[in-house]
């Protein structure tokens, strides 16, 4: 069986928090408001693809608000 490090992991809500710098709280806010990184359910827990989460921030807006 391949190392979980090799082929990556999903990354779980608190590793999303800290690459983006927010709460938990806001995170679980921008999923009911269908804002945010595209998580998917893994049985009963949320989790995130890498990739998508570092493609949602890329497709941020470049202004500063």
């Amino acid at each position: 069986m391949e190392n979980v490090s090799k082929i990556g992991r999903l990354w779980t809500v608190d590793d999303v928090s800290e690459y983006l710098g927010v709460p938990v709280a806001t995170l679980y806010q921008w999923r009911s408001k269908g804002y945010g990184p595209a998580g998917r359910r893994v049985g009963k827990y949320l989790r995130y693809r890498p990739e998508d989460v570092k493609a949602w921030v890329d497709g941020l807006a470049d202004e500063v608000a």
